[in-house]
C-alpha cells in the first residue's frame, strides 16, 4: 500500500514539472519579448506547439510503449522533456525555441498518456477514482507553480535564471522516476503486439469525448469569463478574481470528487451530478444578480470539479490489462483532436452573433452533450475478459 502512495507522488511529480515546463513560456512571455524580441504571436505559437502534435504523438507513445515497455519509454520521454528544455533555454531565434517547444512537448504528451497508464496499473479496483483526482490536479498546480515562480526568477537573475529553474524541475522529476518508479505485479511491460480488434473503440471514443467536452466547456471560462463579466459591470480585477475563485475551488473538489466516486461506489451519481450542474451554472451566470455570481462561480465550481477524478478512471474500466498503454493513447488522441475542435468552434460561433456572452452558452451545449457521451458509454461499456 505504501509503494502504491509513493508511485503516486513520483507519477504526481512528474506531471506537475510538465504543466510547469508547459505553463513556462506564457509565464515568461514578457521577459522572452523584452529578450529576445518575439511577438505576441510568436509567444502563442511556443505556447501551442507544446501540445499540438498531442493527436499523433499519444496513440504513438501508446504504441511504442506496448513494444518496448512503459518504463523505458517515460525514461526517454523525460530525456526529451530536459533536452527540449535546454534547446528552448539557449535559442536566441524563434525557430530553435519552436524546435525546442515540439520536442519537450512530445516528450510530455507521452508521459501524460503513458503515467495515466501506469496509475490505472497501480491503483485498479484500488481507490482509482482518488488516485486519478490527485493525479490530474498535478496540472493546474503545475501552471500555478509555473505563475508564480518563474516571473520573480526572472526577475531577479533573468530569463537564464528562470530557464534554469524550469531545467531542474525536468531532471529533478527524471532522477525521481528513474530511481523510485517500478512496475506492478501483472502489467504489461512490453514485447506485445498491437492488435486494433483487442481495444472497445465505441465506449472509449465515448469517454474520450466526454473528457474533450468537459474541459472545452470549463475552458469557456477560463477564456471568456473575465470578459463576460466585465459586461455585466464588473471591473476587470474583480472579474479576474471572481474566474480565479472558481478555478481554485474546482481545483480542491477534484481530489474530493474522486474520493467520493470510491467511497460510495456511485460514480455516475458524482459524473451526473458535475455534469448536470454546468449545463446548469453557465447560462445562470448571465442572468443572476451580480451580487450572487461570486457565489455561484465558487459553488458551481466545487461541483463541476468532482468529475474529473471518475471520470478519467473510467478507461480502466473497460481496457483489457494488455492494451491499457495502447488504449490510453488513442484515448488522449481523440481527446486532443477534440479540443483542439471544440474551443475554436465555441470562438468562431460567438464571432459570428457578435457576442461574448454565447461562449457560456456554448459551454452549457458542450457540458449537454457530455452527458450524452457520459450515457453512450453506460450502454456499450463491458468489463474485458482478464479483469471479469
Amino acid at each position: 500500500m505504501k509503494m502504491r502512495w509513493l508511485i503516486l507522488f513520483v507519477l504526481f511529480f512528474a506531471r506537475t514539472t510538465m504543466a510547469f515546463q508547459f505553463q513556462s513560456v506564457a509565464a515568461l512571455s514578457p521577459t522572452i519579448i523584452d529578450s529576445l524580441a518575439f511577438t505576441l504571436v510568436d509567444i502563442g505559437l511556443l505556447i501551442g506547439l507544446y501540445l499540438g502534435p498531442g493527436v499523433i504523438i499519444a496513440t504513438l507513445g501508446g504504441v511504442v510503449a506496448t513494444w518496448l515497455g512503459d518504463r523505458r519509454i517515460v525514461l526517454f520521454s523525460l530525456v526529451l522533456m530536459v533536452a527540449g528544455g535546454l534547446i528552448v533555454a539557449y535559442s536566441t531565434s524563434l525557430t530553435w525555441a519552436m524546435i525546442g517547444r515540439v520536442i519537450s512537448g512530445a516528450g510530455g504528451v507521452v508521459i501524460n498518456v503513458l503515467m495515466t497508464k501506469m496509475v490505472i496499473d497501480w491503483f485498479a479496483r484500488h481507490n482509482i477514482a482518488t488516485a486519478m483526482a490527485i493525479f490530474i490536479s498535478s496540472w493546474p498546480l503545475g501552471i500555478a507553480l509555473a505563475l508564480l515562480i518563474l516571473p520573480s526568477l526572472a526577475e531577479v537573475g533573468g530569463l537564464k535564471l528562470a530557464w534554469a529553474g524550469v531545467s531542474a524541475a525536468t531532471i529533478t522529476a527524471l532522477v525521481l522516476f528513474s530511481l523510485a518508479y517500478r512496475s506492478p505485479a501483472g502489467a504489461s511491460s512490453g514485447g506485445r503486439k498491437i492488435s486494433l480488434t483487442s481495444l472497445p473503440w465505441v465506449p472509449l471514443s465515448y469517454v474520450a469525448a466526454l473528457w474533450a467536452l468537459y474541459n472545452a466547456a470549463f475552458g469557456m471560462i477560463i477564456g471568456f469569463g473575465t470578459l463576460i463579466l466585465i459586461e455585466r459591470g464588473f471591473s476587470a480585477a474583480g472579474a479576474s478574481s471572481a474566474i480565479s475563485f472558481n478555478i481554485l475551488a474546482g481545483t480542491i473538489a477534484i481530489p474530493l470528487g474522486g474520493w467520493m466516486a470510491d467511497r460510495t461506489g456511485r460514480w455516475d451519481t458524482v459524473i451526473l451530478a458535475s455534469l448536470i450542474t454546468g449545463v446548469v451554472l453557465y447560462p445562470a451566470l448571465l442572468y443572476v444578480p451580480i451580487s450572487y455570481i461570486p457565489v455561484v462561480l465558487v459553488v458551481g465550481g466545487l461541483v463541476v470539479g468532482f468529475g474529473p477524478g471518475p471520470i478519467v478512471s473510467m478507461p480502466s474500466l473497460i481496457l483489457p490489462q494488455h492494451a491499457r498503454a495502447f488504449g490510453t493513447g488513442v484515448f488522449y488522441s481523440i481527446y486532443y483532436a477534440m479540443m483542439m475542435i471544440a474551443p475554436p468552434m465555441a470562438g468562431a460561433i460567438s464571432d459570428h452573433f457578435g457576442n461574448v456572452n454565447v461562449a457560456f452558452t456554448m459551454a452549457s451545449v458542450m457540458m449537454a452533450a457530455a452527458i450524452v457521451a457520459f450515457i453512450g458509454f453506460c450502454r456499450t461499456a463491458t468489463l474485458p475478459v482478464d479483469e471479469r
